[in-house]
């Protein structure tokens, strides 16, 4: 049975699987080579203001989590994202990627959730 699995992309060792990098950002450092992306979603992930909003911060990471799930309810992509999972997942694991140093407070974190109960 395939799975998701939710990992940050600076990883020494990363599980083999289709490979979604769902930051806005490219990741500081991290070569194309080396990324090794299927697919590079950025469409997905939080808007330019609510990501400079939030600036990792762990204290506001609840209202964070509530005002980045009405963006991927209302965002035209989600719905083309969830299909490109639900293709991947028949025959692989998908690798969510991301690049945040706070493993548990980040958006990677938010729509690995938001996908969970949706795929």
């Amino acid at each position: 049975m395939t799975k998701l699995i939710l990992k940050r992309i600076y990883d020494k060792e990363l599980p083999e699987g289709y490979r979604i990098l769902v930051d806005r950002l490219w990741p500081r450092g991290m070569s194309k080579v080396r990324a090794n992306l299927d697919l590079w979603a950025k469409e997905i992930a939080p808007s330019p203001e609510l990501r400079k909003w939030f600036g990792h911060d762990p204290e506001k990471f609840s209202e964070f989590q509530t005002k980045y799930l009405d963006e991927i309810n209302n965002n035209p992509y989600t719905k083309e994202f969830l299909k490109s999972i639900r293709e991947a997942l028949q025959t692989q694991d998908v690798l969510i990627l991301f690049s945040a140093k706070d493993t548990e407070h980040n958006d990677a974190v938010v729509l690995m959730d938001y996908l969970n109960s949706n795929i």
